[in-house]
């Protein structure tokens, strides 16, 4: 190869891999991605462009995510109208979406459109634009927002405009480098099985969309959306889940207690700040103090590392101001906005400045919302749902309470369709331990907004009666037993972190252990190959009845987006007098600690 062709130092380069990033750069539409790809082939930087094309990125959990940067591996403008392409060719020629039928999509079903949506982060406006106009551009309707936006507002907006998909581009509560692209189905919840597949096989076979193509005009086939008329319908059809009175209890009484709650709120730098403190004040509560640091919308993400409200510290800044305001309630979204992570205060410190706070784990805030919706409905049409690596103790409290109970594969794609495995019934509530939540069916996806609302109005009428949240949660470790639960990882190192996971779960599968902590195994389940209404998941179980005078089980998986093995463990006890529920709970925490260690030393061995 001589330097007209491309330069001498290619010359060193596979043929191959030059003719496919040279392929690919003709197409990129980015000049910054360009400008890095035709740099490392100057450079004849063989293992950068391997480690940017070798591996390109797959549909995981509802999507693509990755790191941003050029070529098929990283999250880019040219991945992001790849992607689209594929999805278009799926709406016009794959199965309906909504029930996963098999057949053409028939006319009139849903409306041949897509609604396109994107938080804050780098390059988040630059791809969803590109996606609108690819959705245009290929002759169907895109409902633009054009306004960074939580991700729940997407996937409302998929229902409200009755599109046939839609996307967000976001990445969640990834750290700052990374971006991604979430594909929503008609019914308006996360991309399935085997319509994912289907997306990317069609975008492997599409043509790119040019820029020409791009350029319009594509007249009303590119509907800029009236992003304030559609928040007012979200507003509108998730304050009815807390505009139901209960008991009687005079509605000046509600309110007065909603309008005094004081409330810390952190949108921890992401685009929940544009839409929670305004549904807040339209339910009457006092506005919120915002965590200045944390208010506006930025993509460095300056003080949370890892903008995840479960991580150690993300929380600092917004617990330091309820600490000095003596907040009732600390509220936190992710930066899309569809989680929620809680603090209140602990026992003797509400109201008072100076005092500590304590922050709930997904199971304990699960519960309590669950507990707090059941009793506030009724109906025996009723149904609550988590998934598999959750606490088990939805389950319990839904036999107690005579509503119907799914358990789910993780994800909220698998929660979000639990009345699916139910006929007649309608999903109450659904969440998954990492503080993921649906208190409506207005949005068929986690919507951390919606549950701080029910947080809220939880706190406020708790408030009212002279109590406090966490003393309704001892009440139902009592009547439930204690349900005590940990999620712990093991993050696995090297280029072949996957195949070394694959390995770790085979030798679980082939030789189990015949014990953890102080119990026999007594028994396991390998979801591997599906289990009665379970799709296929790389997931096992293990399970030890009579644990230390209950029960224990242990929940292995594979990460779908970072190279870790994740392990759930939870320990319940029988239930106890409420005097002796502190006792318990430590007691089972130090089991679950046992298991926990001797975990770490079997997959660490």
């Amino acid at each position: 190869m001589n330097a007209a062709a491309g330069g001498p130092i290619e010359a060193g380069l596979p043929s191959e891999l030059v003719t496919n990033v040279k392929a690919w750069v003709a197409q990129d539409p980015d000049p910054a991605t360009r400008a890095e790809l035709e740099g490392l082939l100057a450079q004849g930087d063989e293992a950068a462009l391997r480690d940017r094309f070798d591996n390109p990125l797959s549909f995981g959990t509802a999507g693509l995510r990755g790191p941003l940067g050029a070529g098929p591996a990283r999250m880019n403008r040219a991945v992001a109208r790849r992607a689209t392409a594929g999805l278009v060719q799926h709406v016009l020629h794959g199965t309906s979406g909504f029930e996963g039928a098999p057949g053409p999509r028939r006319p009139g079903e849903v409306q041949l459109g897509i609604v396109v949506g994107h938080d804050a982060r780098h390059l988040s406006a630059e791809m969803a634009e590109d996606v609108a106009r690819t959705v245009g551009s290929r002759g169907l309707r895109a409902w633009w927002l054009k306004r960074a936006l939580p991700t729940p507002i997407a996937a409302f907006a998929v229902r409200h405009f009755g599109a046939a998909a839609g996307v967000q581009v976001t990445a969640s509560h990834n750290p700052a480098p990374d971006n991604g692209y979430k594909v929503y189905l008609s019914d308006g919840a996360q991309v399935i099985p085997p319509h994912d597949a289907e997306i990317a096989a069609a975008a492997a076979e599409t043509s790119m969309p040019t820029d020409a193509e791009l350029s319009g005009p594509f007249g009303e086939l590119l509907v800029e959306v009236d992003e304030d008329e559609l928040l007012a319908s979200y507003r509108k059809a998730v304050l009815a889940v807390v505009e139901t009175e209960r008991g009687g209890r005079a509605t000046v009484e509600v309110a007065r207690a909603r309008a005094e709650l004081r409330t810390v709120y952190t949108p921890v730098h992401g685009v929940g700040g544009a839409v929670m403190p305004r549904l807040l004040e339209e339910a009457g509560f006092r506005p919120p103090f915002v965590v200045a640091a944390q208010a506006e919308p930025d993509p460095d993400f300056p003080t949370a590392a890892f903008p995840n409200p479960e991580e150690p510290g993300v929380l600092d800044l917004a617990l330091a101001d309820a600490t000095r305001l003596g907040a009732d309630l600390v509220l936190a979204n992710d930066p899309d906005a569809d989680r929620l992570a809680v603090a209140v205060p602990s026992e003797g410190a509400a109201g008072r400045a100076g005092g500590a706070y304590r922050a709930l784990s997904g199971d304990e805030l699960g519960i309590l919302l669950a507990d707090h919706l059941i009793r506030a409905t009724t109906g025996a049409n009723r149904l609550v749902a988590t998934t598999i690596v959750s606490s088990t103790m939805l389950s319990d409290l839904a036999r107690s309470a005579g509503v119907a109970y799914v358990e789910t594969l993780t994800g909220f794609k698998w929660v979000a369709r639990a009345a699916g495995l139910q006929p007649g019934h309608r999903l109450l509530f659904g969440y998954e331990e990492a503080l993921g939540y649906a208190v409506t069916d207005a949005v068929a996806d986690k919507d951390g907004m919606s549950a701080a609302l029910v947080v809220a109005d939880m706190a406020a009428r708790a408030k009212l009666d002279g109590r406090s949240l966490l003393a309704r949660l001892d009440e139902l470790d009592a009547a439930l037993g204690v349900h005590a639960t940990l999620q712990w990882s093991l993050r696995v190192p090297g280029a072949d972190a996957v195949a070394k996971m694959a390995g770790i779960m085979a030798t679980l599968r082939s030789a189990p252990p015949s014990s953890l902590g102080v119990a026999p195994v007594t028994r396991a389940r390998d979801l591997l190959h599906g289990e009665a209404e379970l799709p296929s998941s790389d997931l096992l179980l293990f399970y030890m009845d009579g644990y230390s005078g209950g029960e224990a089980r242990v929940v292995l998986r594979p990460s779908g987006t970072e190279p870790k093995l994740k392990v759930y463990f939870e320990v319940k006890t029988a239930p106890c007098e409420l005097s002796e529920v502190a006792e318990v709970r430590q007691h089972a925490r130090a089991r679950i600690e046992e298991l926990r260690r001797e975990m770490a030393g079997l997959l660490q061995a």
